[in-house]
């Protein structure tokens, strides 16, 4: 028998019982559709994290405190460790020590809260250079300036402010040459900058800048940094400065083993790297949970098709004795089960892309992430035949029973 001939049957077969084949297929539809969804909201995780360390800019070098984290425990000794010091910033502007650099800036993460006349927002604040954010993150001032290194030098209270903090603080007036109160000190705003949203780690909107040095002695009282961001001239070097920064600080610290290293450098492309690393693995395991709910899909699907076997046995008697061969009555069926499944695989990948496209919707309306949706072609196929697998698999011992029917005993069942 032609296959085009058996496919034909097999969609007959299962068109007979709309009901029960539905049913049959449900769990081989959500396990599809779960992968679609999880495959497509992981490669939207992916794109979107990406996207804001790519803010970054692929010539900027993070050089932390502490050791490299290897694990949770890991992560209280770096945000604790107070090994990068001013001394540490100023031998690494050296271009005697690192050729390729052309800016630096030091950089402290502030607490807190920021008020102004009975109104208080909770912005991120940090420690930094207000024209090195500018240039490095590509940010527009809309109003005022933004204090320079003198301020810095000179430890001025001044600060330079998102549109957000802007507004939450002083509504439509004007916030330029006014003062803010951060932990019971007053900064005066010298600067409001443009509405950028969300960039590499934080939203531009929601930021106040300081001057490094101000946080360090009025707000912190520490001497020290959480930080040291470094931009070279391109991002051919930054395999050359990365080790030119870990020469200079090994020096400066008198280390001599590198397991000992009291600093860790991080580049865009290490950070890419261990995002794609923790996403693969993480889109790894959920992989494994759902194969699970396939194979318990394709179980329902075989005790169906054995139950459609018992029932259908005058029908398998009648084909046997007008010529069909075992071999036709066994194909029958493994196509009903391989259809069937292939049905179901479609479904839940529609099903899936779906379910995908309106989680990403409410990431949008809900967080205000730049999240766009991703369809995965490569995960659909996988889907799909994974699908038809499972029909094959789990359809092969209800065909062979249905084939191994004595026609004679199959045409006196009742």
């Amino acid at each position: 028998m032609k296959l085009i001939d058996n496919i034909k049957i097999a969609r007959l077969g299962l068109q007979r019982n709309r009901s029960r084949s539905i049913l049959t297929i449900l769990g081989i539809v959500i396990g599809i559709a779960a992968i679609i969804v999880m495959a497509s909201m992981g490669s939207g995780a992916e794109n979107l994290i990406l996207g804001e360390i790519s803010g970054l800019g692929s010539e900027t070098i993070v050089v932390r405190p502490g050791r490299e984290p290897k694990g949770p425990t890991d992560i209280a000794e770096t945000l604790f460790s107070d090994s990068l010091k001013d001394r540490d910033a100023e031998l690494l502007s050296r271009p005697s020590n690192v050729p390729d650099v052309i800016d630096i800036m030091p950089a402290v993460f502030v607490p807190g809260s920021a008020s102004y006349e009975g109104e208080t927002f909770k912005p991120t604040i940090f420690g930094g250079s207000a024209e090195f954010m500018s240039q490095a993150f590509g940010i527009k001032i809309n109003k005022g300036a933004l204090f320079n290194d003198l301020d810095t030098r000179q430890r001025a209270s001044v600060a330079v402010i998102g549109s957000k903090v802007k507004k939450e603080l002083f509504g439509d007036a004007d916030a330029v040459g006014e003062s803010i109160r951060i932990k019971d000190r007053k900064f005066r705003v010298v600067g409001v900058f443009a509405d950028k949203g969300q960039t590499a780690f934080f939203n531009v909107d929601e930021v106040v800048i300081i001057p490094h040095t101000t946080a360090q002695t009025y707000i912190l009282g520490i001497n020290y940094f959480h930080e040291i961001i470094i931009k070279v001239s391109g991002p051919d070097v930054v395999a050359r400065s990365v080790q030119d920064i870990e020469n200079t600080l090994r020096d400066a610290h008198s280390i001599t083993d590198p397991e000992k290293d009291d600093f860790f450098v991080v580049t865009q492309q290490g950070v890419v790297d261990q995002v794609k690393t923790i996403i693969g693995a993480l889109t790894i395991f959920l992989a494994s949970v759902v194969a699970i709910a396939l194979v318990v899909g394709g179980v329902g699907v075989m005790n169906i098709m054995l139950v459609s076997v018992t029932e259908r046995t005058r029908e398998i008697g009648l084909r046997k004795t007008v010529g069909a061969t075992t071999k036709d009555v066994m194909n029958q069926f493994l196509w009903e089960a391989i259809l069937l499944t292939s049905v179901g695989g479609v479904i839940g990948i529609v099903l899936g892309g779906v379910f995908a496209f309106l989680m990403g919707l409410a990431v949008q309306f809900f967080t205000g992430l730049d999240w766009k949706f991703v369809f995965p072609i490569g995960s659909a196929i996988l889907g799909f035949a994974a699908s038809a697998l499972v029909g094959l698999v789990f359809g092969l011992y209800p065909a062979h029973q249905a084939s191994k029917k004595s026609p004679i005993e199959a045409l006196r069942y009742e």
